[in-house]
């Protein structure tokens, strides 16, 4: 599964993908428990798509879109709503005392 075909998805069919991919993760988990799971790398394939489902989601929850440009045909990410960073300086914090070693006391 692609970012992009999940892109142009709706948001109800995404989260059945989810569900669909998170019992999928279940099933596997529990069969490499038992031994019954013969291909063990089917549980990062899951992972990644879950990941993947997860990012579009987040995505759409901040607003950035993602538009394929025509000339270049590169993923093109564009903030919906974009509002102007405001500086705020932290406080200086106060300097720290050097420390110095102190040479040991020789005793006789």
């Amino acid at each position: 599964m692609k970012v992009d075909e999940l892109r142009v998805l709706e948001a109800d069919e995404l989260t059945g993908r989810m569900r669909a991919a998170r019992r999928e993760l279940y099933e596997l988990r529990f069969k490499h428990a038992v031994g019954q799971l013969e291909n063990s790398s089917q549980i990062s394939k899951v992972r990644h798509d879950i990941a993947r489902i997860m990012t579009v989601l987040r995505e759409r929850d901040f607003g950035i879109v993602a538009t394929l440009v025509a000339d270049a045909l590169e993923p093109v990410t564009v903030p919906q709503e974009a509002e102007p960073a405001e500086a705020v300086e932290a406080p200086a914090a106060p300097a720290k005392p050097k420390r110095t070693r102190k040479k040991a006391e020789e005793t006789s």
